[in-house]
């Protein structure tokens, strides 16, 4: 078993829009013209109610994702996990799940993350120790420990079994207890331990969500076992979840 990040490839998804931002054209990572959806509705009415409070909107666009970000985003996207890194060469971040109601964006807590060892970039190679930065799409799943509930595939094996150390001593025991796979560089609707790049191994791949070992990964973003848990049972396929990952200055883009 490969530590995360290492040796495989990746592949951005840069897909046919966002909900409620402009379409993109194929083939390319940025918007073009187009036309966004109409202003964010609401959850109800306090209309003849004297000193009722009216209903907080819910935002149309996910807060801090600029317009060629959000244009990476699938149009039929539903839940969006956000990783924001604090800037371009720092290893800690925070994950927020974002679900469409139909009438906006409802956002999760902000839970505390780590990234790669040298921070995020826009061209990912093995061993560069950065996290991609894109819209990629989250379609499989799979650890040490059994499925916990999640409706995705899940891939329960002995091969997620990692030991050593990380970059800061840290144990890496566990690290793998629970796994989504990012889909960078590598074949939707397989395990998150299938090793087929499409790019070339050239291009670093095994980029997955995991459990956090208290120390920043090789390419990957690490959440604390309760908070995999619990994304892991709240993603569901048919909603078409993806994660927007790198650092703030850059989503904003």
């Amino acid at each position: 078993m490969s530590a995360c990040g290492a040796g495989g490839t990746a592949r951005e998804v840069p897909a046919a829009g966002a909900p409620d931002a402009a379409p993109t054209a194929p083939g390319t990572a940025g918007p073009v013209p187009g036309t966004a959806d109409a202003a964010p509705g609401t959850t109800g009415t306090a209309q003849g109610r004297a000193g009722a409070v009216p209903p907080a909107r819910l935002p149309a666009r996910i807060p801090g994702l600029g317009a060629r970000t959000l244009a990476w985003i699938p149009a039929n996207a539903r839940q969006v996990v956000v990783v924001t890194g604090r800037d371009r060469d720092a290893n800690h971040s925070e994950a927020v799940l974002y679900q469409h109601t139909g009438s906006g964006w409802r956002s999760g807590p902000a839970w505390p993350a780590r990234n790669a060892l040298k921070g995020w970039t826009e061209d990912h190679w093995a061993g560069d120790l950065r996290s991609p930065i894109g819209v990629f799409t989250l379609t499989d799943a799979g650890g040490l420990l059994p499925d916990p509930g999640t409706e995705l595939p899940y891939d329960r094996s002995d091969a997620f079994g990692v030991g050593g150390t990380g970059f800061e001593g840290e144990p890496l025991e566990g690290s793998f207890d629970y796994v989504i796979a990012i889909d960078y560089n590598r074949e939707p609707g397989t395990s998150p331990l299938d090793l087929t790049r499409p790019l070339g191994a050239g291009r670093g791949g095994g980029i997955w969500l995991h459990v956090d070992h208290q120390g920043p990964t090789q390419g990957c973003v690490s959440l604390e076992e309760p908070h995999m848990r619990e994304l892991l049972r709240t993603l569901d396929p048919d909603r078409h979840p993806v994660i927007v990952m790198g650092d703030a200055a850059s989503l904003r883009e």
